[in-house]
């Protein structure tokens, strides 16, 4: 895992995933969205994953990479990027179940906000297996302790 300290703006780390029509059903349950659209229940079939669950499984991959895990981490919010009128996510393809969902993860910010605590931000960004992109999504903003727990 890195330190505080060791992180440096542009950096990047990356992950891949995939989420099954098992792990979706699950998440929309939990959720409890309720949208027709995506309680299409054929079996066997792919079906269209929210974008939800997207950023979703990114966040919980985020927080998996052997640089972040093991850290002190709260997500604090996202700051959304000036370019976009402030809104900080783009899903610009769909992604269906069991797709493969390639991942970056690049620090876009890093602030000191005390002696025991820093703040980076976070750009997601997930293409599938042809290399198109999915999602991006920007200035995803965490509180992380300095010196992680050894």
């Amino acid at each position: 895992m890195k330190k505080f300290s060791e992180f440096r703006v542009g950096e990047s780390f990356f992950s891949t995933c995939s989420i099954s029509n098992k792990e979706l059903e699950e998440y929309l349950n939990f959720s409890r969205v309720r949208n027709a659209f995506l309680e299409e229940k054929q079996k066997g079939k792919q079906k269209l994953v929210s974008g939800r669950a997207i950023l979703s499984r990114m966040e919980g991959e985020f927080t998996r990479l052997s640089q972040m895990y093991g850290n002190e981490i709260i997500f604090l919010g996202t700051d959304g990027d000036s370019e976009w009128e402030n809104r900080n996510t783009r899903f610009l393809k769909p992604l269906y179940t069991d797709q493969v969902l390639k991942l970056k993860f690049t620090v876009s910010e890093k602030k000191e906000i005390d002696e025991e605590f820093g703040k980076i931000g976070i750009d997601y960004e997930g293409t599938n297996q042809e290399g198109e992109q999915i999602v991006i999504s920007k200035k995803n903003i965490y509180r992380i302790k300095k010196e992680p727990p050894r």
